[in-house]
């Protein structure tokens, strides 16, 4: 009886089911800390909708905030953020793994499966050795940037607090969340021309961002190892977007006074390519984006909506994503059966999911807005900027959120749920039914489209 009931609730407690409800317990426990008068430093209870908006704001490493993190929480508070951020950026079953390797107990098939999930890797072969890889390298590179921000940080402020923002703004860097202790909403706007916080933020963030199997498969490309046609289309489609992303900064930004026009040539190509950085679901910003012009808004939702590569702490459709679908169009356009890309054939397999993904993330957020459109007087750029931005997790805002009704503030919170998770994730969590594998063929029917 009782081997019947766990194989019962092994069935219904699916991976994909499992990663959703541990992210929304996580979310939950945030919430209920931040709640707490002990974590604001009026000493009074933040609400417990901004607590849970702020909560998962951290767990899905967004960054977009109803208060503001600096001014508002204690050092308590602050210190719940960042644990949510790192536990988010990683995932709560690479550290569940971690520690249970530390403790020397062993791991079985369902502890592998969901750990599957959440790395996003198709194999189980090697899986623990990765996950603890992932934990070692995650803390290293964040070590070195929280000593050279701390460095920098120690010439305008005393050396504990400069070590703590030095360690505050590189977990958030690397795990891609965008929070920040400078107050008033500014982000990084003081340091826009500052070479030492940009280079290390910015490669922080791209470290991240890159995903953690490429950064392994890096690590064995200097062992003179073979590199994976994954890790290479994340190589190339990373760098493209940087550049791409920095050249359409600086030309719709050039002569915006109010962002790129008043700084030096040499600060403006610098802003801009922090900006191609931190769009791709980073959420850092060093320019005003309230005062954006309209071409550099929609130039950020698109790059927003890419985001980050596959298995990484950012969000969006992910690079692998989109590159398969320019892919596959090039593919359809030049009439050609298979699509092809460094002599390696792409299966129908990825193709099909990629399309499924972008097409399911924009219906998404297209209903998101057009909810938001009926609980909030606001502009119709202002609400796509704000949701794009939820759902790729990135927190770039055009100073929206602090100002959103309840319901806003609750749509915006389920937008940047399905965005950590990944919409064909949650799909596969509310499913009722496992897929249909019956081996049966229907005749074709044709349609006319185009």
């Amino acid at each position: 009886m009782q081997r019947w009931k766990l194989a019962r609730y092994s069935k219904v407690l699916t991976p994909a089911r499992i990663l959703v409800i541990g992210f929304g317990l996580l979310i939950l426990l945030g919430g209920l800390l931040l709640s707490l008068p002990i974590a604001s430093k009026q000493g009074t209870g933040l609400p417990l909708l901004d607590a849970l908006f702020t909560a998962t704001s951290a767990v899905c490493v967004t960054g977009l905030v109803v208060v503001d993190t600096g001014t508002y929480f204690s050092t308590f508070g602050q210190l719940v953020i960042l644990f949510l951020i790192q536990i988010g950026g990683l995932g709560f079953m690479t550290v569940a793994t971690f520690l249970t390797i530390f403790t020397g107990k062993r791991i079985g098939l369902k502890e592998r499966l969901i750990l599957q999930q959440a790395l996003n890797v198709d194999s189980l072969e090697g899986l623990i050795r990765l996950a603890r890889n992932v934990v070692l390298l995650t803390l290293g590179i964040e070590a070195f940037f929280a000593t050279v921000l701390a460095v920098r940080f120690s010439a305008e402020m005393p050396p504990l607090q400069a070590i703590y923002y030095g360690v505050f703004h590189a977990i958030t860097a690397f795990c891609n969340a965008g929070f920040d202790l400078f107050g008033d909403f500014k982000s990084l706007a003081d340091y826009v021309t500052d070479p030492t916080v940009n280079i290390a933020i910015i490669s922080s963030i791209i470290l991240g961002g890159l995903g953690f199997v490429v950064m392994v498969d890096i690590g064995r490309l200097m062992r003179k190892q073979r590199m994976s046609l994954h890790s290479k289309l994340v190589l190339v489609m990373t760098t493209a977007l940087l550049v791409v992303g920095m050249l359409g900064y600086y030309l719709f930004e050039n002569e915006n006074p109010h962002t790129l026009g008043a700084l030096s040539d040499n600060g403006k190509w610098l802003a801009s390519l922090f900006a191609s950085t931190t769009a791709r679901t980073a959420g850092y910003a060093s320019i005003n984006y309230e005062l954006i012009t309209e071409g550099g808004g929609l130039w950020t939702m698109i790059l927003m909506f890419i985001g980050a590569s596959p298995g990484s702490t950012g969000g969006g459709i992910k690079t692998v994503t989109a590159l398969a679908i320019l892919l596959y169009v090039w593919t359809v356009m030049t009439n050609k059966e298979n699509t092809v890309v460094f002599k390696r054939s792409v299966s129908k397999t990825v193709i099909y999911k990629s399309l499924v993904i972008a097409v399911m993330s924009s219906l998404t957020i297209a209903f998101a807005v057009l909810v938001l459109s009926v609980t909030e007087n606001v502009t119709l750029d202002r609400l796509l900027f704000e949701v794009t931005s939820a759902f790729s997790t990135t927190g770039l805002s055009m100073n929206l959120t602090p100002t959103l009704s309840p319901a806003g503030r609750v749509i915006i919170i389920i937008m940047m749920f399905i965005g950590r998770l990944g919409p064909l994730t949650l799909a596969l969590a509310l499913a009722a039914r496992r897929p249909d594998k019956a081996n049966v063929k229907y005749p074709e029917g044709n349609l006319y489209v185009g």
